[in-house]
């Protein structure tokens, strides 16, 4: 079962190689938080196969902090690309 573990780690490992890629060749905002939204939960998916792989309960830790850090990620890049600082977050409120 554990080889089973491993390969499902490497396909994955594979998908964050091709989002790495879609992240630098992306020609949209867009395109680039659904990549670190796929990169936050890849790598979570990973750790917790490593974690049963190599029966080690520390790494479900490490998977909690990314699943975190990957929702941070996300909302700050949506807030900052959505509404730059100086912008107001009201769409009802006009800067003229």
């Amino acid at each position: 079962m554990t080889a089973v573990y491993w390969g499902a780690s490497a396909i994955l490992l594979a998908t964050v190689a091709v989002g790495l890629w879609r992240f630098i060749k992306g020609p949209t905002a867009a395109d680039r938080l659904m990549v670190t939204q796929l990169l936050g939960t890849t790598g979570v998916a990973i750790c917790l196969l490593l974690s049963a792989a190599l029966r080690n309960a520390a790494i479900l830790d490490v998977a909690l902090a990314l699943a975190l850090l990957a929702v941070v990620t996300t909302a700050a890049f949506a807030r900052f690309f959505w509404y730059p600082p100086g912008r107001s977050w009201d769409r009802r409120k006009t800067d003229d």
